[in-house]
């Protein structure tokens, strides 16, 4: 245990203890585990601490193409999991699209409002006149019955079939290297963002900016390789590598910009 939570943060540490449970669930029981929606990187913390074992596997399924919430499945080595399996229910939200435009964060604010967690809801795709989402089918019952409005909207859900068509997402991470004195957060975000420190920092202590899904308000948390940073109206960057310094001492950090296409 400790050989493994030493390679992560000590905050990430409860999450570490939770996997090592289900691991430990899943040899003694002979029984495969189904997570909740995990994130990208609770995901690769659940790989890098089963994904070594030789009895077990580990599966992942999230419905969308290239979906970023994803449902997990540790299970015996010889256990054939199906995508029912999975139990992820698909919404298609319908409302009067000639009146109103919804966004992302209005259908996330809604499905939080029904006070169940976040680790219950899986994507959220939006496009021009619908909206999809993706929910673990224990609670669909209940976002069903009572997802009736999204902000003053009426609206009505359907779940949708195995043959209808999703809202797909393309995304493009362009690569670039940038100079840094520091990984520093503040000092990564002004160099990447091109702007001043006092600006970044403000930025991160008005809780804009989270690393990882994980809100982040020091301004002198370090990031590390692998690390995705999302800044709240200015988009998404991920640390690739760090590659040595100049004669200047200045940090040479290959970063990559994501650029959506919807």
């Amino acid at each position: 245990m400790e050989h493994l939570i030493q390679h992560f943060r000590k905050d990430e540490q409860p999450f570490i203890e939770q996997v090592v449970g289900w691991q430990r669930e899943v040899e003694d029981r002979y029984a495969p585990k189904l997570t909740d929606f995990l994130d990208p990187r609770q995901r690769f913390i659940v790989m890098s601490v089963v994904g070594q074992v030789d009895e077990l596997q580990v599966k992942s399924a999230g419905v969308f193409d290239t979906a970023e919430r994803e449902r997990m499945m540790i299970a015996p080595s010889y256990f054939e999991a199906v995508a029912e399996d999975f139990q992820i229910t698909i919404f298609r939200v319908n409302y009067p699209a000639k009146f109103v435009q919804l966004k992302h964060p209005d259908v996330l604010g809604a499905l939080l409002s029904l006070g169940i967690d976040r680790s219950k809801f899986g994507d959220i795709r939006v496009a021009d006149s619908t909206a999809q989402f993706a929910v673990a089918t224990e609670v669909a019952d209940y976002v069903r019955a009572n997802l009736t409005s999204i902000g003053k909207v009426k609206i009505h859900v359907e779940e949708l079939d195995e043959q209808a068509p999703l809202i797909q997402t393309e995304e493009e991470w362009g690569e670039q290297l940038v100079l840094i004195s520091s990984m520093r957060l503040d000092v990564v975000l002004a160099t990447v963002l091109n702007m001043s420190r006092q600006k970044s920092q403000s930025l991160v202590t008005s809780g804009r900016v989270k690393v990882n899904w994980t809100e982040r308000e020091h301004v002198s948390f370090e990031l590390q390789e692998g690390d995705i940073v999302s800044v709240r109206g200015f988009g998404r960057f991920k640390i690739l590598m760090t590659e040595g310094r100049t004669k200047k001492d200045k940090i040479r950090l290959q970063i990559g910009r994501l650029e959506q296409k919807s």
